[in-house]
């Protein structure tokens, strides 16, 4: 397989798929660069050599097209800025200005397309309401065979491809999975950022230190199913945090009060213990509980113990017995693996577990632990409390890093590798 370290890009136009879509305020400035930033390492390697870059990315979910509110003109200065040269914009990824803007682009030049998703074409999927199933499945048929020559015009701008989004890996989309097999192998790769990402997942669910511990958190248990039964064939020690913690709670007979609570999934927490028994997997559920009166940061609270909720009040995060009981399995582990805060962590006043369970797996990395967190709140939490770079690898994929836990194969790495 080619890697971006060993190909020459002089007098190469390369078609980089990266993932720029970027949250913006009320008045379109970028308030997170991360995504950005993440990308400059294989942009600049790119130019450093002579070659000349045709930047793709998606923004946002579009319903229109184009939606103006949507469009990727708004990162333009702040690309060029991190770059060091002047980023050209094409007001459109398709036609015969953007080709002829391809065209001339020079070494050393960067052109970035407008967002890729104002074509129905980059999904596959039609847009829009239909008076019939018949009328969808049409439109459906329409897309898809539109976007062969969609997919085709994208890889015609270039002499070679570089997929550097992870957090669209999940997705068969035209430029992050179809495109590839415009390029043979040796003109296709990973950027950095995403070479990144799949060897932090290698890492993690192929060459582990034990213990392993993962941490789940999220207010679903029916969200994570997949995830919690893959986990329970490779970890050692699954925490549970997060909302999923009163269904599991329930389901062992607790009282939860007013906490979210999947009823109908109870019997199936009840299988995912028994499963973790057989395993031999130590499922570790918490003990107490930070309650609240209302959802609000400003609520009354107390501590209870976790399956002694009254009614009218709501788990809203770990209580200290928890925190020390997550704490002390975390720092004896060797691999750690955190998705979904332990608690509304949005709330200043229910932020403790999380932070608590943050600082932990920072102090395990320090005795030589590898770590991975992923998922945007597991990655707000880490930003907030200023633990970045105590972690081995944060990643920049929610749906792809979890897909990926699941066991999937990941169609934007299968494109480049080929399985």
């Amino acid at each position: 397989m080619q890697t971006i370290d060993k190909y020459n890009f002089s007098g190469k136009k390369a078609f980089v798929r990266v993932d720029f879509n970027v949250p913006v305020d009320e008045n379109f400035k970028i308030t997170d660069d991360t995504r950005i930033r993440g990308a400059l390492p294989t942009l600049k390697k790119i130019l450093a050599d002579g070659g000349s870059l045709i930047i793709a990315s998606h923004m946002g979910r579009p319903k229109k097209n184009p939606d103006p509110k949507f469009s990727l003109k708004v990162v333009v200065d702040h690309v060029s800025k991190l770059l060091g040269t002047q980023v050209k914009f094409a007001d459109d990824c398709m036609g015969e200005k953007t080709a002829a803007a391809v065209k001339a682009l020079q070494p050393g030049q960067a052109l970035l397309l407008e967002n890729l998703r104002f074509y129905a074409e980059e999904e596959g999927k039609p847009r829009g309401d239909f008076a019939s199933d018949e009328e969808k499945e049409a439109a459906k048929k329409a897309v898809k065979a539109s976007q062969k020559a969609f997919t085709a015009t994208l890889a015609s701008y270039a002499d070679c491809y570089v997929n550097d989004a992870f957090g669209t890996a999940h997705r068969a989309h035209a430029s992050t999975a179809l495109i590839a097999d415009h390029f043979d192998a040796n003109n296709k790769m990973f950027g950095y950022l995403m070479e990144k990402e799949v060897n932090a997942i290698e890492k993690i669910m192929k060459d582990t230190a034990r213990p392993f511990t993962a941490i789940m958190g999220g207010a679903k248990v029916s969200s994570k199913i997949e995830i919690i039964e893959n986990l329970l064939g490779k970890v050692d020690n699954l925490i549970i945090a997060g909302g999923m913690t009163y269904t599991f709670t329930k389901a062992m007979g607790g009282k939860v009060g007013e906490s979210i609570c999947e009823e109908d999934k109870l019997d199936l927490a009840l299988e995912l213990l028994e499963k973790a028994k057989k395993n031999n997997v130590k499922m570790v559920l918490a003990v107490d509980a930070k309650i609240a009166d209302e959802f609000s940061n400003d609520a009354n609270t107390k501590f209870v113990k976790v399956n002694e909720i009254p009614e009218g009040w709501q788990g809203l995060d770990i209580g200290p017995e928890t925190e020390k009981l997550f704490g002390d399995v975390i720092r004896a582990s060797k691999t750690i693996l955190w998705n979904g805060p332990t608690g509304v962590f949005e709330f200043e006043n229910f932020t403790s577990g999380s932070r608590a369970v943050g600082e932990a797996i920072v102090e395990a990395t320090k005795k030589g632990a590898f770590s991975l967190v992923g998922g945007g709140d597991s990655v707000a939490c880490v930003n907030k409390f200023g633990l970045f770079n105590g972690i081995s690898y944060v990643s920049t994929g929610g749906g792809a890093l979890l897909e990926a836990i699941e066991g999937k194969v990941l169609p934007g790495i299968k494109a480049i590798r080929g399985y």
